[in-house]
């Protein structure tokens, strides 16, 4: 066993500098190297959020938690038992940074502010000794082998490389292509990465001219899947935004990029009703209202501009009166309702997301450690994995518990002197 531990951690943003920070402090007698290939560590931390850094979400049941989660869903339940965003807000407390919870959910510093966790963080690794190089890429890992006993990691850009030796390997370098080719070359499989939460480009006549309306509740589904979603819907100059498309662009990611993001979207704007309680309600307001203009009187408090275009897409002229409806015009008026079907042509990026789904395929991890199972001693944490969430805090605190879940394995792997030879 060397006298003092290496482990070197490859990548110098949330899971990677958290890893690390965690790792200092639970193994002092460790060296800890953070090797980041930009100039500034945590850069995604400081643009989050809009500069204000969205931590985590105030869900502190795991079951509803990994529910966030269109991929890694069922690996996390184990990891967020030991570490979830109680446990974060802790974390962050006992360093000197409060955490506030908004309407949503979602937790940002009370300063409002991503250098505030950026700062924290630094100021974290600085005090436990953790050895931070910017500005150093990884250009070539070699595993240990029985000849040469330590990692061998060649940093820097040929022909002027140095040779860095490690005892324990932390990779946790995002959604970086490079990266993922240094991590299959050692074995690995690797989901190819395609875009997660983005909006919807759709051209229909039912959304003409209604750009910022929203809709409180909605659910939309993908044909021929089990993708469904509820939640916001926001009607944008270039089709549809808000949670529940979000939401659905997560967990339909993979089907919407086979089908080129040209697909059917259905849109029930009343789920809260049965198709039976719908059409019964509209005989109703026949039966009760027959004077009343139709287009003119809003139903349900769905937007009065949405509801006239739903009701000029079934033919229904502006001066008709629901004495005027047959069953069948009621009927395809109640089909508009709950399920209208608009035509996907595309996708948008959303704000300044950066969420991909791919990465490291989950099965080829412990989850119980973070630990490789193709190649010893090497941990994984963070975006590198085939793990994606929603917005809303939940993809930092994945980053948080995969990176405090390899913390803890790695600690107790150097306690038994026996896994170091």
């Amino acid at each position: 066993m060397m006298p003092t531990p290496h482990i070197v951690i490859v990548g110098g943003g949330a899971a990677g500098m958290f890893a690390a920070v965690n790792c200092a402090e639970m193994c002092p007698s460790c060296r800890v190297t953070v090797l980041e290939k930009g100039k500034r560590l945590l850069e995604k931390v400081k643009i989050s959020g809009g500069g204000r850094c969205n931590v985590t979400h105030a869900c502190f049941d795991v079951a509803e938690l990994v529910k966030n989660y269109p991929r890694g869903q069922r690996e996390l339940i184990a990891p967020f038992q030991h570490f979830q965003p109680r446990d974060t807000i802790a974390w962050f407390a006992q360093r000197g940074v409060r955490l506030k919870t908004e309407v949503d959910g979602r937790m940002f510093p009370t300063t409002d502010d991503s250098q505030t966790i950026i700062d924290c963080l630094v100021g974290a690794a600085q005090r436990a000794g953790v050895i931070l190089r910017t500005q150093t890429a990884l250009h070539a890992i070699t595993p240990p082998t029985a000849t040469h006993p330590t990692w061998q990691l060649s940093i820097g850009n040929p022909p002027a490389t140095t040779t860095l030796t490690a005892d324990i390997v932390l990779m946790a370098t995002g959604s970086s292509t490079s990266s993922w080719q240094q991590i299959a070359s050692l074995g690995h499989t690797i989901a190819p990465p395609i875009p997660s939460l983005f909006t919807l480009q759709i051209k229909d006549p039912r959304l003409t001219e209604l750009a910022g309306v929203s809709v409180g509740q909605v659910e939309l589904r993908l044909p021929d899947t089990k993708v469904k979603t509820q939640g916001a819907l926001l009607v944008t100059h270039w089709g549809l935004s808000g949670p529940a498309v979000l939401r659905l662009s997560a967990f339909g990611a993979e089907y919407l990029h086979q089908k080129n993001y040209t697909t059917a979207l259905i849109v029930n704007f009343l789920p809260h009703l049965s198709p039976t309680q719908l059409f019964a309600d509209l005989q109703h307001l026949r039966t009760t209202q027959p004077k009343k203009n139709i287009a003119a009187n809003t139903y349900q408090a769905l937007p009065l501009r949405l509801w006239q275009r739903i009701v000029a897409y079934c033919g229904i002229a502006d001066s008709t009166k629901w004495a005027d409806l047959s069953n069948k015009t009621l009927q395809h008026l109640s089909v508009q309702l709950q399920q209208s079907s608009l035509p996907i042509s595309g996708k948008s990026t959303f704000k300044e997301e950066f969420v991909s789904c791919g990465g490291v395929l989950l099965k080829e991890l412990d989850f119980k450690t973070m630990e490789s199972r193709v190649v010893p001693k090497l941990f994984l944490a963070g975006e590198v994995l085939h793990i994606d969430a929603v917005t809303g805090g939940f993809n930092f605190q994945a980053a948080w518990t995969t990176a405090y879940i390899a913390a803890t394995a790695i600690q107790q792997k150097l306690n038994n002197a026996t896994d170091i030879p």
